[in-house]
């Protein structure tokens, strides 16, 4: 029978479904895997990404709550979304590398 540490299989899972690291200077700000999230900020991030689809939407806006969502904490979101400065296009990559990360992540949550 196979025997694991609850140690070994946070080490697994954070290996697999870990954050998405952007450093700003110094320090580095953490966007979690969606799996990684409570409940209701998953839902949240989910209806965000709707929203975000609709011809008429802010998408600097959306993205920017989506930030503050999946963040590891808010003054980290705050100091990545000061350091952005509202470039949309910069939010569209950071976007883009965070989904690339959380693929499986994503896919699996919603399969929930």
């Amino acid at each position: 029978m196979a025997s694991y540490s609850l140690d070994e299989i946070r080490a697994a899972a954070e290996a697999r479904y870990g954050s998405t690291d952007i450093v700003l200077g110094a320090s580095t700000v953490r966007l979690l895997n969606p799996l990684r999230l409570p409940k209701q900020k998953r839902d949240d991030l989910t209806d965000l990404q709707d929203k975000l689809s609709a011809e008429d939407a802010d998408q600097e806006a959306l993205m920017s709550e989506a930030i503050r969502l999946v963040a590891d904490s808010g003054e980290a979101a705050d100091k990545l979304l000061s350091a952005v400065g509202g470039d949309l296009a910069v939010l569209a990559e950071i976007f883009d590398r965070y989904g690339k990360g959380t693929q499986v992540g994503e896919a699996s949550a919603s399969a929930a």
